[in-house]
This record gives structure tokens, sequence and C-alpha cells, in this order.
């Protein structure tokens, strides 16, 4: 289908005069919206600008409280998920649906294994998933292996694949992109143009504006619940953009950076410091009111790095010094105790950071219990103070502190992730890919109180896969290839090509 055609074609799904409230909120406010066959259609928006339960209402997540969904024309009501995969409507949620315990090839066809005398046809199935796996650029994917034992990329191309199992005429993707490799983006953008040239409609929602430039057909920005506008491709700068995203103008992209102190006072010093074979004798120093990157390519042991010095892996060797100090990270428990003072906000919100089932107010509270308890039993007017200057430092937007976590958008979600860690007064933070998933205008508030966060003292080392990030955040950048640190960059070397020639270990990186 070509782009003439993509434009004139008739709209395949429309909202119209949509609502959805959510106790006192209201997440979409009488909205109207429609997509066409054969194009693909980007919605922009900060966390918690509706973006979300848009795509839930359309693939029958939850139900509008007022308006009409229809599908060619037909007025349409999807009770279930289930209903609109009938339909043709399939989602990729930005928090994965797999099973970890599961094989791969069971999750590709868990709603719709392939049978034969009644029973599921294993054969059939590991051919099934081989194939759709062929067909999204993961041969290296045993269709075999437990999804638990795959790299969080890798999860999220098998949900990709689970979901083009289902034979989409509209598929629906949110921030489906943001955990994967460059490689594997480029793989996925080829794979959603061509599904688009097939004549199918894709739905895609990105923080990440070079993505939307490089496959988006259409655009349309939502703000507090509203749809502000639809637009054509490149009808609109960057700037404009973001101004209608989060209504107002951004004066600039980062905090500025401090000068580098004449000495700095290491907070963080690591020495020989060893794990397995994905950690190789790193040596590392962080200074108080420093911010240190770790860049690279994904895999190279930044993760390990963080959760080894948050004590969650076993067996860890080399020396760690805090504050002067030799300390024994054995345990979280360790990490978190008075001298050594460490918080970590973990990569994956939904399943390593939030208890999703508890209110707002339990997840807020969690890491710093022992601080708001007196004796065994917890001071209740502590806990409502503690909530309270917790959701204000980091302006979470709340219907009621005692609603579940779970109803908050995604970017609130992270917020309540860090304000956790905040309160329990943290000396070193390590943060694992904060701002994965994450609208401008809440990066920017990250941003900001990374920086503040260090000018109070604090030594902070910030891994992430955007080296935009990196570049505009870290005093310093530590770069990672096989375990080891390869180069250290700091002031004007901090550039996009030597992040990247040091990522591939090449010896040119300084030139």
């Amino acid at each position: 289908m070509d782009a003439e055609t993509r434009v004139a074609s008739a709209p395949h799904v429309t909202l119209d005069g949509v609502t959805k409230r959510y106790g006192g909120v209201t997440a979409l406010d009488s909205v109207d919206f429609a997509c066409r066959l054969g194009s693909i259609h980007a919605v922009l928006g900060e966390n918690g600008a509706g973006k979300s339960t848009l795509i839930k209402i359309m693939s029958g997540v939850v139900q509008p409280d007022e308006g009409e969904i229809r599908l060619d024309g037909k007025p349409m009501t999807f009770a279930h998920p289930a209903a609109a995969n009938a339909k043709g409507i399939v989602c990729i949620f930005q928090e994965l649906s797999l099973m970890s315990d599961l094989s791969v090839a069971d999750n590709i066809s868990i709603s719709d294994p392939p049978r034969r005398f009644g029973l599921i046809d294993r054969k059939a199935q590991r051919r099934r998933a081989e194939q759709l796996l062929a067909r999204i650029g993961c041969e290296d994917v045993n269709p075999l292996s437990r999804v638990r034992d795959l790299p969080l990329s890798r999860r999220q191309m098998v949900e990709i694949a689970k979901a083009l199992a289902k034979e989409p005429t509209v598929l629906i993707l949110d921030e489906a992109t943001s955990a994967l490799t460059a490689a594997d983006v480029d793989t996925v953008f080829g794979i959603l143009r061509r599904l688009r040239d097939d004549g199918i409609s894709i739905l895609t929602i990105s923080h990440r504006m070079h993505e939307i430039e490089a496959v988006a057909d259409r655009c349309s920005v939502f703000r507090n619940g509203r749809h502000i506008e639809t637009f054509d491709q490149g009808a609109r700068t960057e700037g404009e953009i973001v101004q209608m995203m989060i209504g107002r103008e951004i004066s600039a992209h980062f905090p500025p950076k401090p000068p580098p102190p004449e000495v700095a006072t290491p907070m963080l010093q690591l020495s020989g410091y060893s794990w397995e074979n994905r950690l190789k004798s790193i040596d590392l120093s962080v200074g108080a009111g420093e911010i240190v990157g770790l860049g690279g390519l994904d895999g190279q042991g930044q993760k390990e790095l963080l959760l080894g010095l948050f004590g969650v892996l076993k067996d860890v060797s080399g020396t760690v010094t805090v504050q002067g100090k030799t300390v024994k990270i054995k345990s979280p428990q360790d990490a978190k105790k008075a001298g050594v003072d460490l918080a970590l906000i973990p990569e994956d919100r939904k399943t390593e950071g939030l208890m999703l089932p508890m209110s707002i107010a339990d997840n807020l509270t969690i890491a710093s219990l022992s601080r708001l308890s007196a004796g065994p039993f917890v001071n209740p007017a502590a806990m409502t103070a503690a909530v309270e200057d917790g959701i204000k430092r980091m302006q979470i937007k709340v219907g009621s502190e005692f609603d579940p976590v779970s109803t908050l958008s995604g970017g609130n979600q992270q917020k309540v992730v860090i304000a956790k860690w905040l309160m329990t007064d943290p000396k070193i933070v390590l943060l694992n890919d904060p701002t994965r998933g994450i609208d401008v205008g809440t990066k920017q508030e990250i941003y900001r109180l990374l920086r503040d966060l260090a000018e109070t003292g604090a030594a902070i080392i910030l891994y992430s896969t955007d080296y935009e990030e990196l570049i505009g955040c870290c005093d310093r950048v530590a770069v990672m290839y096989d375990g080891q640190i390869v180069r250290e960059l700091a002031g004007a070397e901090i550039t996009e090509r030597n992040i990247i020639a040091s990522a591939l270990n090449m010896d040119e990186a300084a030139a």
C-alpha cells in the first residue's frame, strides 16, 4: 500500500467521545481518534496523558465510561482482550504478559496452541515458534528455553512474536522497543514497515522522538487525557511536538554540570571487582557529588555490576570501599544499612521495583519501614508524613495514596520507585536505565533530581542505553565491554562518537 493510498483510506478503528475515569481521575476526556489500515500511527504524550488508557480501551482491557468504538464503521464492544483479538486487534503492552516458567514456544502459542488428537502438538508448536522468531530476526532464541532465562530485550522480542501469532489487522505497541538493543529496534522497524505495506494498521507509543521520525506515517498528541492534534509525520518540528505534549516550553534538556572538583573525595571505590565470567577485575571510583555513567552495548556487565553492588549476586570477589571503609555487601539488607546507605533503582519497575496490587502508600514506605517504626509498630503519623512528602517531592499524580500503584501511569510508577528509595536517605544511588519508557517531561524531572542529589553530596552511578542521557547527565562515563571497563571519559571527551567507539572496543576510540 503506497503513501497516497494510506492517507486516502477510510479509518479502520474510530473512537468517538470516549471518556474513562478512575475514581476522581479522568484518564480520557471525550476523545475522538481514528487510525487507518496500512499506516503506522504514533501516539505521543507525557506519562499520564491518556495513551495507555486509549490502547487499553481499544484492546478490550478496560471499557469506556462514555463514547463509542467503531470498527470499519460498525459499533463494537470488547468485553475482554480475547474479544478484541478475535476482531484482529492485538496489543503488546509495556509490561510483558509472558509466563516466565514456561518455554518460549509455550508462551507464543499460549492462547491457541496447535493440536493433534485433542492434545497439544509439541512439534508443531515448536515449528510455529521457530518461524515467528525467524520472522523477527531472533533465530538465536531457542523455542524450548524458559522465558525467565532470557534477557529483557529477548523477552520483549518473544512478546512481539506472540502478538504476530494472532495474525492481527491492528497491531498496538506500547513502548515495545524500550528494552531492545539498537539492532533489535532496526529489525522491529523493518517488520512494522512490512506489516504496514501488507495493509495492517500499526499503532505505536514511544517516547523516543528519533524512532517516531524513523517509522511513523502519522502522529497524534495527547495531554491530560485529551486529544490535542493529529498530523502527518514531518508536519511539526520536534520542539512544536514537545510543547504540545507538555503544554509549556522547556528551557534546557539537561541541567548544567558543575565544574569538576580539584580533588574528588571518593564515596565509593571498587578494586578488582569480579563475578563469574561477567565482571572482570573492575576498578572504579565515584566521588561525593559525582554522577558516573556506565556506557557500552547492552549486556556487557553493566546490570550485573549494579546488582552485585546491591548484594543481589552471590560469590562476588574484590574490594568495595565506602567512605574509606572496606565493606562486605552480601544482601540488599547489607546495602541499605547505615554506613553503606546504598539504593538501587531497578531496571523493570513492574517486577523488580513495585508490588502492583498494593497501595501507593505501601509501596512508598516499604524500604524505610524501620525509620517509620517505634519498636515493632509503625508510627501512623510518621508514615502519613513520609507518604505526603514523597508524593510532593516527586510530583506524583495520584487520586488517592491508598489506590493500588498499578492504577498509575508508567512514569508515575517510576516516580514511586525513586521516591521509595529516596526515603532511605541514600548516600550512594545506583540507577539501571531509569528513564526507559518515560516521557520527556518526567525525564526532565529525573535529570534535575539526579543533579540535586549530587549537589547534596550523594554519589550516583547511572547505567543508560541512551547515549544522549550519558552525555547530558554524567560527569564521567565508564564504558564497559565484555565485563570490563575499557575506557573512562570525562569532560569534552564524553561524546557519542567516543562512547560508541569504546563500546565496540575500537583502538581508534580517541580519534
